[in-house]
């Protein structure tokens, strides 16, 4: 067993790693991150004197403002993990959160969440100043972010969002999913499971990232036998939450690259009025999937992918 640096925070999740959790790559896919993030932050709300923030008779609850999420080590079928959480600042309606998946049998890192919520009423989602009760077991609660849970390569300046179906349609965005929201897919006060946003840019990307990762394996050397794709960073800004058999539409695009790193944007419109559910910024790796690493965008690919980059594209 491998002995790891004593990480911050009290613990709020534990399990594991089902076979069904699991994507095309060999590991937990995104969307069950994120799922296991949102049981956390339950767990982190009960410990915060707010046991029962997301049950159906809450007469308060959380929304999440933003996820900012770095993916530091695979997480495989049966892995166990757990999570622990804390706070990194607080303010009058809003707080910023700490939350760190853990694989429990070694004690390394497998992903780290900074979570901005909002304090607010259950069905109306209107922010109102904490109570008294949550500022003081904030204060037991406080951590500060660990040097794997900063942002890498990813901006946590505040958001200005440029993110609109009109706009989508003048840069040439791709559109990668479209669809409705399903009964299975709310919340109990219904509203969109955050899981939904990820998880929906996933189940669409192959068909717009495959291309990009063939220009990055064909010109690598050696080029790799198999190859998939890896997320190293996300931010994510919830700016509208969806309800139940509201549309949705993701439109993607290539920021660009650098290293060993390729940045692209997704954003979560409305198709009936063009207005933005969320948007998002990720830097993701093309993955050797035999040698289980990251392949190196060469010059030669660099300067493709920089043809296919949008300009001015982000949030």
């Amino acid at each position: 067993m491998t002995t790891a640096q004593p990480l911050p925070g009290v613990e709020i999740w534990r399990g594991g790693v089902n076979t069904w959790d699991c994507d095309e790559m060999g590991h937990m896919n995104v969307r069950f991150y994120v799922v296991r993030a949102m049981e956390g932050l339950a767990g982190l709300a009960a410990e915060m004197g707010l046991p029962h923030a997301f049950a159906p008779h809450a007469n308060a609850t959380l929304v999440v403002r933003e996820h900012h999420i770095r993916f530091l080590k695979e997480a495989h079928a049966g892995a166990p993990l757990h999570m622990l959480g804390g706070v990194i600042e607080i303010g009058e309606t809003e707080a910023r959160l700490l939350q760190l998946l853990v694989h429990s049998a070694t004690g390394e890192l497998a992903a780290t969440f900074q979570t901005t919520v909002a304090h607010v009423t259950p069905r109306e989602g209107e922010a109102f100043p904490w109570p008294s009760i949550v500022r003081e077991r904030a204060k037991a609660l406080a951590v500060e972010v660990p040097e794997r849970a900063q942002a890498r390569s990813v901006d946590l300046a505040p958001a200005v969002p440029q993110a609109s179906l009109p706009r989508a349609d003048d840069l040439g965005l791709t559109r990668i999913s479209l669809g409705a929201l399903s009964t299975g897919e709310c919340d109990a006060f219904g509203r969109m499971r955050a899981e939904q946003f990820i998880g929906r840019v996933s189940d669409g990307i192959g068909a717009f990232i495959a291309p990009l990762r063939d220009i990055v394996a064909e010109a690598a050397d050696p080029a790799p036998d198999r190859v998939g794709g890896a997320v190293l960073e996300y931010r994510i800004v919830y700016l509208a939450w969806p309800r139940l058999g509201d549309r949705l539409e993701v439109r993607s695009g290539l920021i660009g690259s650098e290293g060993r790193v390729m940045r692209c944007a997704h954003w979560l419109l409305n198709p009936d009025t063009g207005q933005p559910w969320g948007t998002s910024t990720v830097s993701a790796i093309t993955f050797d999937l035999d040698a289980r690493k990251a392949v190196a965008i060469s010059p030669a690919a660099a300067a493709k992918l920089a043809q296919r980059s949008v300009e001015g594209l982000g949030l």
